[in-house]
C-alpha cells in the first residue's frame, strides 16, 4: 500500500492526468484537474482516485477557490505544465515576448504569487530556459527555493527519448529532482512486446484502444519495405515521396520510420498513432503503433481508460491526450523527490528540537 503524504495538490493544464496519476501513485493528495479542454475529464477523472476535473481557462481561477483545495492538507502544491506550442522550434528567430499564448506561462506565474503554495513544480519543453519568459516566471518565486534542469525521462524508466524541463520550488527549503534511475533504459520490447498482434485499421477484440490506423496501399508497400532503425531510404525509389527526392527533404529520415525492438521509443507526439509523422511504425508489425501501445509508453498502466466503454477510438482526439501527457513515470519521480525533500526538512527539525 503506497504511503499517503500530507500534501494537497491542483494540478493546472491536467490534460488526461498523466502528471495527476504519477503524483497519486506515491501519495499526493491531488484533490482536483484544471484544463480548458473537455475531451480530459472522462479520462482524468475515471482514474485518478476522486480528484476533480474543472473545465476552465487557469486565467479565471481565483486565490480562494485555490486555497479551498489546497488547504485540505499540511503542505500545498500547485503543479502543472503550461502547453508549450510558443516554445517549439518553429518559434526560432521570431520575437514571441507578446504572442498570446505565453499568457498561460504568466498566469501561472500570478497564481503562485497570489496562492503562496509551500511547494511548485513545472514540466516542459527543454527550450523554455532559453526565452525571456522564463526570466519572468521565475520573478514569481521570491521567497522560495527553486531548482531546474533538462532532464532525459528515459533515465528515470521512461521508454522513450523525451528531453524535459523540470522545475520544483519549496518554500520550506533547497529542492531537487532526485538522481536518474535507470542506467539500464526500458526498451519498445519491454513495453509493448506482450500486446496482441493487430493489422492496420484493426482493433483488438480485448482492449478498444487497442486500435490502430488504417495505412493507404502505398503506405502499406512502404511500411512493407521499412527496416527497424531505418527511414524511407530503405524503399525501392518509386515509393520514396517527391518531398523526400527534393534536396530540401533528404535531411528528414525520421519519418516513415519503425521503432526498434531493443531501443527506447521516440518522443510521443499527439500524431503518433500515425507512420507518417514520425518513427511511429510498429518494430515488427506492418502497422504504425496502437493508441494503447502509445500510452503504455508514455506509462500509463495498461488499465487506464481514455473513453468510456463501448465507444469506439476516436484516433485525433486521443492521439492529442496521449501525446500532450505528462508520462505518469515522470509524474511518480517528482513525487519521490517532493517526498524526500519533507524527510529531509523533517529530519532536520527533530534534530533541531533535540539539541
Amino acid at each position: 500500500m503506497k504511503q499517503s503524504l500530507p500534501v494537497a495538490c491542483v494540478d493546472l493544464f491536467c490534460g488526461a492526468g498523466g502528471l495527476t496519476h504519477g503524483l497519486q501513485q506515491k501519495g499526493i493528495q491531488v484533490k482536483a484537474g484544471v484544463d480548458v479542454d473537455d475531451a480530459c475529464r472522462f479520462a482524468y477523472e475515471a482514474n485518478n482516485n476522486g480528484a476533480i476535473f474543472l473545465n476552465r481557462d487557469v486565467e479565471s481561477l481565483t486565490a480562494e477557490e485555490l486555497a479551498s483545495y489546497l488547504d485540505q492538507e499540511d503542505y500545498s502544491l500547485l503543479a502543472g505544465c503550461a502547453p508549450c506550442q510558443p516554445f517549439s522550434t518553429y518559434a526560432k528567430g521570431k520575437d514571441t515576448t507578446q504572442d498570446a499564448k505565453w499568457k498561460l506561462l504568466r498566469s501561472f506565474g500570478n497564481l503562485v504569487r497570489r496562492v503562496q503554495p509551500d511547494l511548485v513544480t513545472m514540466e516542459n519543453v527543454p527550450q523554455l530556459p532559453k526565452h525571456a519568459i522564463f526570466d519572468e516566471f521565475l520573478q514569481a518565486f521570491d521567497g522560495y527555493h527553486t531548482w531546474f534542469e533538462v532532464v532525459e525521462c528515459k533515465d528515470y524508466g521512461v521508454p522513450q527519448r523525451r528531453r524535459r524541463l523540470v522545475f520544483l520550488a519549496s518554500k520550506l527549503g533547497p529542492i531537487s529532482l532526485i538522481p536518474p534511475t535507470h542506467e539500464n533504459h526500458i526498451s519498445v520490447a519491454d513495453t509493448i512486446g506482450d500486446l496482441p498482434k493487430i493489422q492496420a485499421g484493426e482493433t483488438s477484440k480485448s482492449d478498444p484502444l487497442h486500435a490502430a490506423a488504417g495505412l493507404t496501399e502505398i503506405n502499406l508497400k512502404r511500411i512493407r519495405q521499412s527496416k527497424p532503425g531505418g527511414s524511407w531510404e530503405d524503399w525501392e525509389e518509386p515509393l520514396v515521396a517527391q518531398c523526400h527526392r527534393r534536396d530540401s527533404g533528404k535531411s528528414f529520415r525520421s519519418v516513415y520510420g519503425r521503432m526498434r525492438w531493443e531501443d527506447p521509443a521516440p518522443t510521443m507526439t499527439t500524431m503518433c498513432y500515425g507512420f507518417g509523422n514520425g518513427r511511429f511504425g510498429h518494430p515488427a508489425q506492418d502497422r504504425a503503433i496502437s493508441l494503447r501501445e502509445a500510452a503504455l509508453l508514455q506509462t500509463f498502466p495498461k488499465t487506464y481508460q481514455f473513453m468510456p466503454k463501448n465507444e469506439s477510438a476516436n484516433f485525433s482526439v486521443i492521439g492529442r491526450l496521449i501525446g500532450n501527457a505528462v508520462p505518469v513515470r515522470l509524474g511518480e519521480v517528482i513525487a519521490i523527490s517532493i517526498a524526500n525533500h519533507l524527510e529531509r526538512r523533517q529530519s532536520q527539525e527533530v534534530y533541531k528540537q533535540g539539541k
